[in-house]
Parts: structure tokens; sequence; C-alpha cells
């Protein structure tokens, strides 16, 4: 078990584009939801953070025989900076001196727990202090946050997440390459693509 990284699984979002929430669509037999959380927990990181917000009395009994900590986001609304301030707040109160994060969305199917431990191998392996995946010529989730950017990841005030502080420190960012991350499911095309794979 790696004590000292938690991990955050951001799944608050309303789905808009889709029209239904993402997080119970079935891939491989499982919803997405179900499938990224199985994932955190084999990669051995604990403690693990979901943050549910628009649909969280839907997807709760989808997840909630996993030991991983279910929170809501009240805010969701307002963008990905809420679940992430959620989610870290939440992470602290839970244990004590983490080490870093590692933020996950449901979204990308083609996570996996190798892509998960690749990442914190990373970490360790080059002393950067923040570890990103690569794709399609940007760095993004999943993606490793030393703890001392857990003051900035608190006061985010951007909606699009921890990309900011991606780009503001490019300097101490190390990559993953992951090709398929680019691969996520926000509209019903999309779903119907990954489907007839």
């Amino acid at each position: 078990m790696n004590k000292s990284i938690g991990i955050i699984i951001l799944a608050a979002g309303a789905s808009t584009r889709l029209g239904k929430p993402k997080q119970l669509l079935i891939y491989q037999e499982h919803s997405l939801i179900f499938n990224t959380v199985e994932i955190a927990v084999n990669s051995g990181c604990t403690p693990i953070v979901l943050v549910l917000g628009a649909y969280a009395d839907l997807i709760f009994p989808e997840v909630s025989n996993f030991p991983v900590k279910i929170v809501k986001n009240c805010d969701w609304q307002e963008g990905m900076n809420t679940s992430i301030k959620v989610g870290i707040n939440s992470l602290e109160a839970t244990q004590e001196n983490l080490e870093a994060v590692l933020l996950m969305l449901c979204d990308q199917p083609f996570v996996s727990t190798q892509i998960i431990k690749k990442i914190i191998d990373v970490y360790y392996l080059t002393g950067k202090a923040i570890v990103a995946c690569e794709y399609s010529g940007t760095f993004g989730v999943p993606a490793l946050f030393s703890a001392k950017f857990f003051p900035e990841m608190l006061n985010l005030k951007t909606a699009k997440g921890a990309k900011q502080i991606i780009k503001n420190y490019s300097h101490q960012v190390a990559t993953v390459d992951f090709p398929k991350g680019e691969i996520d499911i926000d509209t019903f095309a999309d779903y119907q693509r990954l489907t007839n794979l």
C-alpha cells in the first residue's frame, strides 16, 4: 500500500453535452465510474476520495462497496476547481502527512492501474513535483501533484481544474506518455466511437 500518495477522483459533473450521467455509461461490462474507482483501489494508493455532485444519489450505489471516501461537492456547477478543493480538504482531514495527490477523471476509459503506477514510479525516479500524462500535444490528467501544491489547489480560480498549475510550473513537470488519454467521453458520439473500437 502506498500510504503517502492519495487519489482524488473527480466525478461531480452533470454531463450536459451527453444528456445523462456519463459516470454510469457501460464500458467492458461495468460503468465508467466503477472501472475508474476499481483502478484507483488496485493502484495501492490510499486514501482515495471520490467527489460526486450532480448525480450523487444515482452514482453512489455503483461505488458504495469500494474502500473509498465518497464526498459531495454542493458547488459542482461552479467548475472542476471546486471539486478539487473538496477533494483536497477531505484527503487532509482523512490523513495527515500526505506526500502527494493524484487526480483522476471518470471519463478516460483507457486509464489503467499500470498508468497510475507508472506516474508514481516517475515521480520517485525523477524527483519532479508534478507528473502529468502527455497526449495530443498537451499535458493532463491523470496527474500527480506534490503536497507543496495543495495550497494552490485549494485556491484555484479557473473552472478548468489543475491544468493551470501544470502550465505555471512546467519546469517542475515530468511526463508519462499516454496517447489514449486523449479519448474521453463528452458526447454520445464519443461513446459510440468507444463502443465501436
